[in-house]
């Protein structure tokens, strides 16, 4: 069930619960790619220009700008532009808490989860 203040503001500002669905459906399939997941974990380290963030992860420009486009439109990164470079960072307010506390529930309750998968690829299935 949805919070009941949410609900209010987003009624006060005109949506529809469902459009929050969607909403939220845009915010946790950010997650969901490998690449994001990647990103946002560099920089959970610090700043990082476009260039850094395609030698560090192995990936091409395309990739890189177009997973920054999605990581921006849900704030999970903001930039800044210093001289020539645009550098993004982790949101610090919200997203630095919100894998900080992913980090923890995968540490107490996935593990089990990692040496299943070990297991099976140990026993060829």
């Amino acid at each position: 069930m949805i919070n009941k203040f949410i609900l209010k503001h987003i009624h006060n500002e005109g949506f529809t619960e469902e459009e929050l669905y969607e909403a939220y459906k845009l915010f946790f399939g950010s997650l969901v790619s490998e690449p994001r997941l990647k990103i946002i974990n560099l920089l959970r380290k610090g700043k990082k220009n476009v260039s850094e963030i395609m030698e560090e992860l192995n990936m091409d420009q395309t990739s890189v700008s177009h997973n920054l486009a999605r990581l921006r439109r849900c704030e999970f990164v903001k930039s800044e532009i210093n001289k020539k470079f645009r550098y993004y960072f982790i949101n610090e307010k919200t997203i630095k808490v919100l894998m900080e506390l992913i980090d923890k529930h995968m540490d107490e309750h996935c593990t089990h989860i990692l040496r299943k998968m070990k297991e099976n690829e140990q026993n060829g299935k």
